[in-house]
């Protein structure tokens, strides 16, 4: 269970009719249907898959979100070169995303290519600095506004919990 999983559908997700969810064997979003929420789905518990794929329901348009998986292809582990080099250039904007919202709640961060089944990649270096470069522009020009939202709730929840810890640690009754 991820702790500030609740945390975030209650404060963000649920009042944007969309829940984050986790427990599947692969990462996918489902539109909303009839009553149905929106979903949000990553694998099983990893709290980076929920964070990667909070940053493309956030990229996502208006229109998009009515689409499952936001009407975009995906191709799985074995990728050609070329199917590589376009899965690079449209990560680089969701990464720097899960990049901040790493850094919210203190996660270790680095760049996934999402293609075990290939080795030897080409571009990765590339991949790396284009995705630092944006997310030096986000940090500088603003995170886009879900994002934001997203960002200050991840922040509040470890500040609480950092408030929570030392009221632990210094023995005072919760």
């Amino acid at each position: 269970m991820i702790n500030w999983l609740d945390h975030l559908n209650r404060e963000v997700m649920l009042p944007r009719n969309t829940r984050l969810a986790g427990g599947f064997p692969e990462p996918f979003y489902k539109a909303p249907s009839g009553e149905a929420l929106a979903e949000v789905q990553f694998t099983r518990d990893y709290e980076r898959s929920a964070l990667h794929e909070l940053a493309h329901w956030c990229i996502a348009g208006d229109s998009r979100r009515l689409h499952d998986d936001y009407g975009y292809w995906y191709e799985p582990d074995g990728r050609t070169g070329k199917q590589q080099q376009l899965f690079f250039e449209v990560e680089v904007r969701p990464q720097a995303l899960e990049k901040h919202f790493c850094e919210a709640l203190d996660i270790p961060f680095d760049v996934s290519v999402d293609n075990l089944g290939n080795t030897g990649i080409n571009g990765v270096d590339s991949f790396k600095n284009n995705v630092e470069q944006q997310y030096i522009h986000y940090a500088t020009t603003g995170l886009p506004e879900r994002a934001s939202v997203i960002y200050q709730c991840l922040q509040q929840w470890k500040l609480a919990q950092g408030r929570l810890d030392q009221s632990i640690k210094q023995g005072e009754v919760v």
